[in-house]
């Protein structure tokens, strides 16, 4: 899990890519049909295995759960400290900017893992914190058809879960989707469930309630927000049977009670 980066001049005075190097994917395999791939993202320097663990005892026996580990980086954050993130991140705030390059990478690679899925298994993406973040940024993608670097989105989501993150990119969304009727038709039709903890002293509550209203405000209609009343930056049982109620809802799977 080793990060690079290379600032080599090309032709132009712009700095090469950077390599980002994913972590270990852990998988859980369906215990039953399988109907539905879910990539499930992990926050700020956690690893896969942590959340394939948790959700091998979800009760969805249709799914087929991805667990990726995101690629160690300097977080601006942690003052340049090394740990496991998405993209890299200066502060949870509106102000802060985004770290547009990061947040492909790891859109791209999320989107890639789903890419050999079969045909007839429907696809989404969640994820905690940061994770939840990416997930957010993925279906903004999804909508938009393209990546923030203009590359085209290749993947037809189907649902997207996000508990206790934020929406990167909030300012720019609306007019980017309200100049596409593809991308408007597209944001109203995809499924979106944000849960927030009222009492996160990580990622504040409001932050996640402005993230929610931003993507409604540029035409995400599907969208649920649910409060937590006193959870702070962590996930309850309660939390996660309304995500598994939800995802079987929407995601059609049989013999899960909606």
């Amino acid at each position: 899990m080793s990060y690079q980066q290379h600032f080599s001049m090309g032709s132009g005075s712009r700095p090469a890519r950077r390599n980002f190097e994913f972590g270990r994917t852990y998988v859980v395999r369906p215990k039953g049909k399988h109907q539905a791939t879910i990539v499930w993202l992990h926050g700020l320097g956690d690893n896969g295995s942590s959340w394939s663990q948790l959700l091998e005892n979800l009760p969805l026996p249709n799914i087929k759960w991805i667990c990726p580990t995101a690629p160690t980086r300097p977080v601006a954050l942690l003052g340049g400290f090394p740990c496991t993130a998405w993209s890299d991140v200066g502060e949870i705030s509106e102000d802060s900017p985004d770290d547009w390059e990061g947040l492909d990478a790891s859109a791209a690679h999320i989107a890639n893992l789903l890419s050999t899925e079969p045909a007839d298994v429907k696809v989404a993406i969640g994820g905690f914190s940061m994770g939840a973040a990416t997930a957010i940024y993925s279906a903004t993608c999804a909508a938009l058809g393209q990546y923030g670097n203009g590359n085209a989105y290749p993947i037809n989501l189907r649902a997207v879960v996000g508990l206790s993150g934020w929406l990167p990119g909030s300012r720019s969304l609306r007019s980017k989707v309200e100049g596409s009727h593809e991308a408007a038709r597209r944001a109203a039709s995809l499924p979106i469930f944000l849960c927030h903890g009222t009492s996160d002293d990580v990622v504040p509550y409001n932050y996640g309630e402005k993230s929610a209203h931003s993507l409604n405000t540029a035409g995400f209609r599907n969208l649920i927000f649910k409060s937590y009343e006193g959870l702070g930056h962590y996930t309850v049982p309660k939390e996660m049977d309304e995500v598994r109620n939800w995802l079987a809802a929407r995601l059609g799977l049989e013999g899960s009670r909606s």
